[in-house]
């Protein structure tokens, strides 16, 4: 680890901190969008959806190119992107145009992802556990100020689109630091002539790899669900402020994180994909079958802590470890199973929640939940054999 380039890290994590207000915030703001697009709360949905058909459509080729032109510029990009999600959701007239705003908050993400994870794991060398996790720490103190962030505005009277636009303008000040703050000089990895379905015809996939490509699914499938059904729930459980669920899994998330990083020194981060998921496994049935306001928030915690405190982060990490030559363009492949579960789970969820409620939710949650741990079982059992082969 390259001290000099800490502050470069803490500034591109930071990019992570918005990362976890935007992709959170259409969410906690379903009415008054509904209003503004002229549309369904359910459609909606389909919005929120529709950053993951964004990431998807980007993450083929944004990985190549942090790889072959630097991380810097890729950050750039996913920066300019962002500025114009914000911007662009809340002043659509309609779902249509909202549509095409989130898509672009979706390469966004993809950019970020594939520029941010890469540099930060060259600059935190060789713990590339703690470099993906800390990701995820950005992400969830976002989330965990959002609601916050919410009721000060509520408070003082101030228009829904204020956060906003407050976001695009604090990612577009973190842009002009990017142009300036130094990165580790090998910000370009080998082969990068290649482009991304060059890269995958010389990695070698295992069954093993596959499924930890597959465990990104999952695992998003698991969090986003419940992130986009918990305040339905809450207020199908009687809660008069079923906002609160949102502080208690960022709450989760937070000291999930802190502790993993912690932890991940000490016990293999291939532990943690089949440990965490189990227990948020646990954590749904367990709302499902008592729906009470205090159960919501601790399954809300729990959630936080064993769905979202970094499985996605630690899925990725492992997956750089077997593939350290592609680093940029292994973390889009991980983040394209990614985006499916963004795009296609919760554009499931909408028909499901349409016609089943929050619980029907749960339900898919808990299906998907357990083919993640199911997965990541598998992985564990094969994992010392596909790492000595690196």
């Amino acid at each position: 680890m390259n001290k000099k380039y800490y502050p470069s890290a803490f500034i591109l994590y930071l990019n992570f901190f918005i990362h976890g207000i935007g992709a959170s915030i259409l969410s906690q703001y379903k009415a008054d969008l509904a209003i503004q697009w002229n549309c369904s709360a359910e459609q909606v949905l389909l919005v929120i959806a529709a950053m993951g058909l964004g990431r998807l459509i980007t993450l083929p080729f944004s990985g190549p190119l942090s790889d072959k032109l630097g991380r810097r510029i890729s950050i750039l990009i996913g920066i300019l992107s962002y500025a114009v999600y914000f911007v662009g959701v809340v002043y659509a007239p309609n779902m249509y145009l909202a549509y095409i705003a989130a898509i672009i908050g979706g390469a966004a993400n993809s950019f970020l992802d594939t520029g941010v994870i890469p540099a930060c794991v060259e600059i935190l060398k060789p713990n590339s556990g703690l470099a993906t996790l800390c990701t995820k720490l950005g992400i969830s103190l976002g989330q965990l100020v959002l609601p916050y962030m919410i009721l000060f505005v509520a408070d003082n009277n101030m228009s829904f689109r204020t956060l906003f636009i407050l976001m695009a303008v604090c990612i577009a000040i973190i842009g002009v630091f990017v142009v300036k703050l130094p990165l580790p000089k090998d910000e370009k990895e080998a082969g990068k002539e290649e482009g991304f379905f060059e890269k995958l015809k010389h990695a070698k996939f295992t069954p093993e790899s596959i499924a930890l490509i597959l465990i990104g699914f999952t695992c998003t499938s698991t969090f986003q669900l419940w992130l986009n059904c918990n305040q339905e729930l809450g207020k199908m459980a009687g809660m008069t402020n079923p906002q609160t669920i949102q502080t208690y899994y960022a709450t989760g998330t937070i000291l999930a994180v802190l502790l993993t990083a912690v932890l991940v020194k000490k016990i293999k981060q291939v532990r943690f994909l089949a440990v965490y998921p189990l227990c948020a496994l646990l954590s749904l049935v367990a709302v499902y079958f008592v729906q009470t306001p205090l159960m919501c928030q601790v399954v809300g915690f729990l959630m936080g802590f064993f769905a979202a405190g970094g499985v996605l982060q630690l899925a990725t990490a492992t997956v750089n470890d077997l593939f350290p030559q592609i680093k940029g363009t292994i973390t889009s492949i991980i983040m394209i199973a990614s985006s499916l579960a963004n795009y296609l789970i919760l554009s499931l969820a909408s028909v499901v929640s349409a016609g089943s409620g929050p619980l029907g939710v749960v339900i898919l949650n808990i299906v998907i939940t357990g083919l993640g741990v199911i997965l990541a079982i598998f992985v564990n059992m094969r994992f010392n054999k596909l790492i000595e082969k690196v």
